[in-house]
């Protein structure tokens, strides 16, 4: 079983690098923000919807390898996949790649809980099950 990856492009824009021109290292959170989003917008879902539905998908860990800079004007590919899955929990895996020769540029995962409105945990097979087997068949493969 290989999981389903997700792959979303963007460039590089100024306002997103240092002097140097290298990307500023917490840009890529936000990137691996806008992969997740993209990821789960193919569930014909959004954010947006999610939380309309009660479900909160907050942070709770994220973590970051740096390979190789990105430079302003790259076009980047932001790969993401569901790396763990349980009815209370989810993990995001995140690869960054250079469009232009394929080079690795940043791996990393973020840790999320399902929880309601009030930031109580929740289990989304239970509240939302057709999200939570849409999610975990992402997981498996797609199966």
């Amino acid at each position: 079983m290989v999981p389903v990856v997700h792959s979303h492009r963007l460039r590089v824009r100024y306002s997103e690098t240092d002097q140097m021109g290298v990307v500023y290292h917490t840009n890529y959170l936000n990137w691996f923000e806008v992969g997740r989003t993209e990821f789960i917008r193919h569930a014909d879902l959004t954010y947006r919807q999610l939380e309309e539905k009660g479900v909160l998908l907050p942070l709770t860990d994220a973590s970051l390898s740096y390979k190789k800079p990105a430079k302003y004007d790259d076009e980047v590919e932001i790969r993401t996949l569901v790396s763990e899955i349980t009815p209370v929990r989810l993990t995001f895996s995140y690869e960054v790649v250079r469009v232009s020769d394929g080079e690795l540029l940043v791996t990393g995962r973020t840790h999320h809980v399902f929880t309601n409105t009030a930031f109580r945990p929740i289990r989304l097979s239970r509240t939302e099950p057709a999200v939570y087997d849409w999610l975990e068949k992402q997981h498996k493969g797609g199966e």
